[in-house]
């Protein structure tokens, strides 16, 4: 059976969000759109409900979600006690692609939490979304709209193939702005711990006169018994099947100069380099990744989505320099090649 579906790139009915809200009341699930990528979200108090989300996707159970609020009284009937730097950080950046992780209150299900008794929480600034839990008048729970394991959705035509029929409604607003999840943080002794980086920076923290630290877990592999805090910190994530080899260097010259040396080693392969680099490298298998930093963050999700399709031996991948969105768009890229990472 097919999910009911709403176009709202060419027309902004609020109606038909109002119906996906009565889905959502009802205990049913819904893709809808954040401005970092597309959820399936369910009623984050309704524990049967958010089960829901964890069979459509075919995510492990000691995966956190993430909550979603569109204001303030919500946020103080889900936890326990707001912070003087959470404060800080809510005034700054919400509504946005920041979640920070609160002891959590009894009323949020264990299965949300994954046992923990913490919970990650964050207001988007998608309208779309924002209105969504308005009309609901209930927190939503919602993890990146994809199937586990593979690249987050930034687009509905990117994903429809695989979650059509396995969510109740699907709201779409064409291609998100930022492209990458949120930054999840959490507050220890008035230092912010960076669990998972987005497009909120550690510069973006600093500049509040606020210390971080950045959870060694973000380019690290994390160990299978470990319990985490955040998504996206464990499993194989926004992997495609084919290897993928990532490769950075501050020096440019350097950079081009080791992906050829590695196209030379392999009958078929295929670059993902930014716009200026292409031309550079020495096979016909080339995709654009873009310039900027938010165009890379912007694009690699779908990148990544496309490769298979090529039907090559290896996918290389250019980095970018851990700064800024940069540290996010690293942490993602050296996931989805499985640690498999060359710097010079």
């Amino acid at each position: 059976m097919k999910s009911k579906y709403a176009d709202l790139k060419t027309n902004e009915d609020l109606n038909k969000i109002k119906e996906a809200a009565v889905e959502i009341k009802e205990g049913k699930i819904v893709l809808f759109p954040t401005e970092t990528v597309y959820g399936i979200g369910a009623n984050a108090l309704d524990e049967k409900a958010v089960n829901k989300i964890f069979e459509a996707k075919g995510r492990a159970s000691d995966n956190p979600l993430i909550v979603h609020i569109c204001n303030l009284d919500m946020l103080n009937d889900l936890v326990q006690e707001v912070g003087e730097i959470e404060e800080k950080l809510i005034n700054k950046f919400w509504p946005g692609p920041l979640t920070i992780i609160f002891n959590r209150k009894e009323c949020i299900p264990n299965n949300v939490t994954a046992g923990l008794d913490t919970v990650g929480i964050r207001m988007p600034s998608n309208s779309f979304a924002r209105k969504l839990i308005e009309f609901a008048g209930l927190p939503i729970a919602a993890p990146s709209a994809n199937i586990s394991g593979k690249p987050s959705g930034t687009k509905i035509e990117d994903i429809i193939d695989e979650l059509d029929g396995k969510v109740d409604y699907i709201l779409d607003a064409g291609m998100v702005d930022i492209g990458v999840e949120s930054t999840v943080i959490r507050v220890v002794d008035n230092k912010v711990h960076i669990l998972r980086p987005g497009k909120i920076t550690v510069e973006d923290i600093q500049s509040l006169g606020i210390d971080v630290v950045i959870e060694k877990q973000i380019m690290d592999e994390c160990k299978a018994e470990e319990k985490v805090m955040s998504p996206g910190m464990k499993y194989r994530h926004y992997a495609p099947n084919t290897k993928c080899l990532l490769v950075y260097s501050d020096d440019e010259n350097k950079l081009v100069e080791r992906i050829n040396e590695e196209i030379k080693l392999e009958k078929n392969v295929l670059v993902l380099g930014r716009t200026n680099n292409l031309d550079k490298y020495k096979t016909d298998n080339k995709l654009d990744m873009g310039n900027s930093l938010e165009d890379i963050s912007k694009n690699i999700f779908t990148l990544l989505r496309k490769v298979d399709k090529y039907n090559v031996d290896l996918v290389i991948i250019e980095g970018v320099k851990r700064e800024g969105l940069g540290l996010a768009i690293m942490n993602r890229l050296i996931r989805a090649c499985e640690h498999n990472y060359i710097e010079i």
